[in-house]
């Protein structure tokens, strides 16, 4: 489909009052609660913190400002609901179809949920509405282990009997991402569900509100017990801080920047936690001179700008074959320029505002340092509109690896563009980052593709493709600098569990 572009240096953003009138009653206004133990609460200390809608910079519900007095309650609330035991030791069958009215709910719902949002952290309504069906259905597949969770007998000499147990770890914590919170979410907290763990939850400081909607229809609509979910609301310093330190807390399961993880990781080794890490990324796009060159733009702007390029996963390093390099730039530019840059309420937009002021600033002051390690801006480089935190979509060229903008994740739509020679060119740029989450290689030929995904130091590669991901079948976890563990596949399995052994003389 071809679409004329909206964006226009200096223009603004359409904003459409109709869309702007369908935010939900719960995202408006008002001064929201935070769910402990199965009741609504404020926070110990009463105050509040404002969310923002990105889109007009307009106020949006508050948010309870919890800190270490809440979440010390929360986490008491989930090892009551974990010991009683009203979650550890339920029928798992029963947590089976627990899980199954979760992604009902995530179903039924999902056009409230995927519109408080959009309104929230900007994300174009078709990306969020996609992102609940993920979520859904990450639920109902979960839904299906804990009867699967079984331990094996062992084979013994003489008259003794060795067996296994794989047994729940207890009160797990979860902090995790502005750039999607429900389905991010719904990849870490469904399998801890499964395997018998409570939670205690706490979401991002700028898009909480879908985590508290959520949170309330899962207490209205399903039979999930007090104390299991738990909601604290606040920011990183203060309520993420006191659950990483909390000793009640047997696991943190983190998605983040890599920095704020490093911290995580330091915090939570003083009393040797389990720890889950999904962290950032600077993922290389590799085209080869024999790829579709047209499919590969239109796949590579996706890459780059899906979610406004606030995404762990971004394709943000354009490797090209040099021979065909000069071709492709020319169609990627125009695939970009085909982004709807507008109202994330609006279906036709397809690329919304950042997420926060704080942010857009970050990632705008990319553009002096890009101009000042002398990369040539080929589109885009510039603030879109008056109002909002829109950023038009941008590709430099002219750079080099040791450069800032090449090296470091700006976690925006900013792309930077680089050739390569020749396969082993191509695997050794790719490789050529502290990151390692993903990659896309772009070629018809089928040897090639399985040599780049054999090279490329990444926890996922794509061929022809990018950023699909698996409701729960096939692992997803960061090599080198992007994580610790992961999430998806079997594998998680093991991150929410421990295994125990029994021996006896019989």
């Amino acid at each position: 489909m071809t679409v004329e572009t909206t964006i226009t240096a200096g223009g603004t953003p359409p904003i459409s009052e109709a869309a702007r009138r369908a935010i939900p009653a719960f995202a408006r206004s008002g001064d929201r609660q935070m769910i402990i133990g199965g009741r609504r609460v404020p926070a110990v200390s009463g105050q509040t913190l404002p969310n923002t809608d990105p889109t007009t910079e307009a106020p949006l519900a508050s948010i309870p400002r919890g800190g270490a007095e809440d979440v010390d309650i929360a986490v008491r609330a989930a090892q009551k609901a974990f010991t009683d035991p009203t979650w550890s030791g339920i029928d798992p069958a029963v947590r089976g179809r627990i899980l199954l009215q979760i992604a009902a709910v995530a179903e039924e719902h999902a056009e409230e949920l995927a519109t408080i949002e959009s309104a929230n952290m900007g994300g174009p309504i078709t990306m969020t509405r996609q992102m609940m069906a993920v979520a859904a259905q990450t639920y109902r597949h979960y839904a299906g282990w804990p009867t699967m969770l079984g331990g094996h007998t062992v084979p013994m000499p003489g008259n003794r009997l060795g067996y296994t147990r794989r047994e729940p770890l207890g009160v797990v914590g979860f902090i995790w991402g502005w750039n999607g919170p429900m389905v991010q979410l719904a990849l870490t907290l469904a399998p801890a569900l499964a395997a018998g763990n409570t939670a205690v939850l706490k979401p991002p400081e700028w898009a909480s509100l879908t985590t508290l909607r959520f949170a309330e229809l899962l207490d209205e609509h399903t039979d999930l017990p007090p104390g299991v979910v738990n909601v604290v609301t606040g920011p990183g310093r203060e309520a993420g801080e006191s659950l990483v330190r909390h000793p009640g807390v047997a696991k943190i399961a983190f998605t983040g920047s890599t920095a704020v993880g490093r911290h995580v990781h330091e915090v939570a080794s003083a009393d040797l936690k389990r720890l889950t890490l999904e962290l950032g990324g600077k993922s290389p796009v590799v085209v080869f001179a024999d790829a579709d060159l047209e499919v590969a733009a239109r796949g590579a702007a996706v890459a780059l700008l899906a979610g406004s390029g606030q995404a762990c996963v971004a394709g943000t390093r354009l490797i090209v074959a040099d021979s065909v390099r000069a071709e492709f730039t020319e169609r990627l530019i125009t695939a970009m320029a085909g982004f709807v840059v507008g109202d994330p309420l609006d279906p036709a937009t397809m690329m919304g505002p950042l997420a926060a002021r704080p942010h857009f600033e970050r990632v705008t002051s990319w553009f002096d340092i890009a101009a000042q390690e002398g990369a040539r801006t080929l589109t885009g480089g510039t603030r879109y509109g008056d109002h909002g935190f829109f950023v038009t979509p941008t590709l430099l060229g002219d750079v080099t690896p040791d450069m800032r903008v090449v090296r470091e994740e700006i976690f925006g739509p900013v792309g930077a563009l680089m050739g390569f020679t020749d396969i082993d060119d191509a695997i050794a740029r790719a490789n050529q980052t502290e990151y390692g989450l993903a990659a896309s290689v772009w070629t018809k030929d089928l040897a090639t593709a399985h040599r780049l995904a054999a090279g490329i130091d990444a926890g996922t590669v794509w061929v022809n493709t990018h950023h699909e991901m698996t409701t729960g079948p096939m692992p997803f976890a960061g090599f080198k600098q992007s994580g610790i563990g992961g999430e998806g596949g079997p594998e998680v399995m093991d991150a929410f569990t421990k295994h125990k052994a029994v021996l006896i003389a019989l």
